[in-house]
């Protein structure tokens, strides 16, 4: 293992190789970049060759950068998978390997994840005095999947989670505080399909302030011991370059920092694990009925450019399986389009869900997880409206099962308290709400009258009173006070992607491999299936993160053919964001001092200081905030000397905290209206 001390750089600085500036030229893909990155000047070089010049006419286009780093591996993408390659590569002899991150953290999805794990015959069952099968979580992921996996992929993930637990494991894991279930760390995951048996683990990070997973907190601490793994923050890889040998191992990218164009050339091969799609919603809209109205429960880079960007360098994607979207049926609406898990389960002392047309449509009590997210994913807007009353609150709480409510709703400053409508009367909470209130009236004296009668009703809810982990008590709609509150389908991950084969390697569309290209993790379609199994979603890409490290590293690097775009690319328009025109605040008139103001931040209050002085913007200080450290941190660092910089609040927020970033400028342009 070659461990020493971290070098971690932002992608202006000399590494490894070294840089050189100048314009180079060489082959690319047929298709334009996916964005353009301009360079922010054009050197000098020297002369080129007419063999040259005739290579570039026959390629026809030209790729010109500002800088140039070469390394053993390159990996675009520091979350889970890029983070566990890069280790795996260091460990298997690659003298150098750069991570490219175009946001300014490490972590990807696992900044917004618990981190919940999952693996069969693994050393905390062992512990545990749990007997698992192999081939019974094999089964499982299957079945959860809808049996659309690719078993071979299933297998070799199976095995290889054993020990990746354990490598964990053996870095600190065992260290770490488990949720526990009767005294053991393997438990059932509710969230999920529940597995066979108890086969998820559920660490708690140490450093809550900076991670929500644990993986991610073990992950980092043992990038920081290779002082031969180097990260280029703020840099974004625009396109995959082939050269005359038909091999991928050139990837330019822009950096937001220093606007500099720089090409990562490697000697072994390329890693993208850019990650999903989960945070475009316009893309999920185009293979889901209602996915424009999905939650983003996860990070806005997730925006399914890494797929586009294979696929122009021949990568073949399957895109029957880029519809295979998993849903929570749970998703509190925190701030616009975003959310987390945070239903209020009201459903289980009484309470029931109905869809816009003010119907219920689902057994709210059913144990299982799929046919439930499912159905929401088919209601409009994808949106459900839990409808309870005082009576069911009451219950609920008296049966200890409220937490979600005590901890988002009840509290005023609790996230989802601005959700909650409530009304005297069933006909005055519809129109709060939107739906028919004449429907909404039969649909709960249809409910009332199956309650009275017990057994169960047309959707196989049991109104027996037999207490279960999905009904604790059994209530009509009535009371002295309604209420409603509106819960969508929230994504956390997607599970379409590029095709790879059994080593990793991405193949085209005739199912030959790429030569230098290599994915991991949720950028590749087609493991899991339709519906993913819990515990997959964390531990995925690290499996295949490792042995995509140990790939690059020891298969041989081929010649292939001349690199070409895919047949089916991505339409660019899926990419653009939508710009909102607004106009700029006026700094006119303002009188010099301080001003303080507070805002709603993510988490709560946020309080902002600005100071004028020769009626400009001198100074922004975040005073105190309640943000997550580690996804807002960026923001909170790079706003207020931006906005200073412009002497203007309407800056450009940071990519991956955006809703922090608007919540800096909520507050400064509250504080220059106190100036005025």
């Amino acid at each position: 293992m070659r461990k020493r001390s971290v070098a971690l750089i932002l992608a202006a600085s000399m590494v490894l190789g070294g840089c050189s500036s100048g314009k180079e030229t060489v082959s690319q893909t047929t298709q334009a970049p996916t964005t353009a990155a301009p360079a922010t000047e054009t050197p000098t070089t020297a002369p080129e060759t007419e063999a040259q010049k005739e290579t570039e006419a026959a390629q026809g286009s030209q790729v010109s950068w500002d800088e140039e780093k070469q390394a053993d591996v390159i990996i675009v993408g520091a979350g889970g998978a890029g983070l566990a390659a890069a280790i795996a590569a260091a460990d298997e002899g690659a003298e150098s390997i750069i991570i490219v991150e175009k946001l300014g953290k490490t972590g990807g999805s696992l900044n917004f994840t618990s981190g919940s794990m999952s693996g069969a015959e693994t050393i905390i069952q062992e512990l545990d005095g749990i007997e698992d099968t192999k081939e019974s979580y094999i089964e499982d992921i299957l079945s959860n999947g809808a049996q659309l996996g690719d078993r071979e992929l299933i297998e070799i993930f199976v095995d290889e989670d054993v020990d990746a637990i354990q490598w964990l494991w053996d870095h600190g894991l065992s260290e770490y505080t488990f949720s526990e279930q009767n005294g053991k760390k393997s438990v059932f995951a509710p969230e999920h399909q529940l597995y066979s048996i108890q086969r998820t683990y559920k660490p708690k990070a140490m450093d809550p302030a900076n991670y929500k997973s644990a993986v991610h907190e073990i992950l980092d601490k043992e990038i920081a011991g290779y002082d031969n793994i180097t990260i280029d923050y703020y840099t974004e890889i625009t396109e995959l370059v082939g050269n005359e040998k038909g091999q991928v191992l050139t990837a330019v990218g822009y950096n937001s920092d220093t606007k500099k164009t720089v090409a990562y050339k490697a000697d072994k091969g390329i890693v993208m694990a850019t990650g999903g799609y989960s945070g475009n919603p316009k893309m999920m809209g185009k293979y889901a009925e209602y996915g424009e109205n999905y939650l983003v429960g996860g990070a806005d880079s997730a925006d399914g450019k890494g797929i586009r960007i294979m696929q122009n360098a021949g990568a073949a994607v399957d895109e029957e399986k880029l519809a295979y979207i998993p849903t929570f049926p749970m998703g509190l609406e925190y701030s616009e389009g975003k959310g987390a898990i945070g239903d209020v389960y009201m459903w289980k002392a009484g309470g029931i869900y109905v869809n816009q047309e003010g119907k219920r449509f689902i057994n709210e009590t059913l144990d299982e997880v799929v046919p439930r997210e499912t159905a929401l994913e088919e209601q409009t807007g994808a949106v459900q409206y839990n409808i309870f009353t005082d009576k069911i609150v009451e219950d609920l709480k008296a049966a200890k099962a409220a937490f979600m409510w005590e901890y988002y709703y009840e509290p005023e400053q609790g996230i989802g308290h601005k959700l909650i409508q409530s009304a005297d009367t069933l006909e005055e909470l519809a129109g709060i709400i939107g739906v028919p209130a004449d429907t909404l009236a039969e649909t709960v004296k249809a409910y009332n009258e199956a309650v009275e009668a017990g057994g169960t009703d047309e959707f196989g809810r049991d109104f027996s009173g037999t207490p279960t982990a999905y009904s604790v008590a059994v209530n009509k709609i009535e009371g002295d006070k309604y209420y409603a509150v509106p819960i969508k389908a929230l994504v956390v991950m997607t599970l379409g992607g590029v095709t790879v084969n059994h080593d990793m390697q991405v193949v085209d569309e005739s199912g030959n491999p790429i030569p230098g290209l290599y994915a991991a993790g949720e950028v590749v379609g087609g493991i899991w299936g339709r519906f993913v199994s819990g515990g997959t979603g964390v531990m995925g890409p690290v499996v295949f993160g490792r042995i995509t490290g140990r790939n690059v590293v020891n298969l041989e690097l081929k010649e292939g053919e001349p690199v070409k775009a895919a047949s089916f690319v991505l339409e660019e328009s899926l990419f653009e964001k939508e710009e909102v025109q607004t106009e700029g605040y006026d700094m006119s008139g303002l009188k010099d001092g301080t001003y303080e103001a507070t805002v709603d931040g993510q988490n709560g209050p946020m309080t902002v200081s600005v100071t004028v002085a020769d009626g400009k913007l001198s100074q922004v200080t975040v005073v105190s905030n309640q943000e997550t450290e580690n996804i807002a941190g960026p923001a909170l660092e790079k706003i207020p000397a931006a906005m200073v910089e412009a002497n203007s609040p309407d800056v450009d927020g940071v990519t991956g905290a955006t809703l922090t970033s608007g919540r800096i400028r909520d507050g400064v342009k509250a504080c220059l209206d106190q100036a005025k």
